[in-house]
This record gives structure tokens, sequence and C-alpha cells, in this order.
């Protein structure tokens, strides 16, 4: 199983980059700091110099249908948050 699931694109995230060289992954939730940091430097070839990471609980969610009330809960997620050393940057879009 890999490490990096996904990469974390949003506004916000969008903006640390640009501005404080941070960039978010979703990562495997048994997945600790010295995995998620060797995972990206290999990935994406860069040199990371912190990883924070946090674990989001799933959201209870209901609804209302023809057969009554659905209830369930969303995944739980592992983010990490990644700083890049000066002068490294990661282009999330330059493969489309």
């Amino acid at each position: 199983m890999s490490v990096i699931i996904k990469p974390v694109v949003t506004e916000k995230m969008t903006e640390l980059g640009e501005t404080l060289n941070r960039f978010a992954f979703i990562v495997a939730p048994d997945a600790n700091k010295i995995e998620i940091k060797k995972a990206v430097e290999e990935m994406y070839d860069v040199t990371v110099t912190a990883v924070n990471t946090m674990n989001h609980k799933g959201k209870a969610k209901s609804r209302f249908t023809k057969s009554g009330l659905l209830s369930g809960r969303t995944n739980a997620t592992k983010k990490a948050i990644v700083t890049l050393a000066e002068g490294d940057t990661i282009d999330f879009f330059a493969n489309i």
C-alpha cells in the first residue's frame, strides 16, 4: 500500500504553497512522519524540512429517503502538511 494517497488541492493549500512553501497530502492512516517524508522526497524529488500530521474523524451524515432515514459516516482520513526547503516547489498541474 502506498503512503501518499492524493494531494490536497484547495484554495487555502494553494495559497500556503505559494507563500509558505507548504503542501498537503491525504496519507495512509498508519503512516508515520518519517515514511511520509521519504515518500514525498522520492515522488517529487524535493527536500522536506518538516512534516505535520492530523487525523480527521468521519462526519456523521443522515438523509431522508422513501424508505426512511438513512444514517452513516464519511470516511476518516489522515492529512499531512509538508514544509519544503527554500527553493523547492511542487507543481501538481504539470501533467495536465
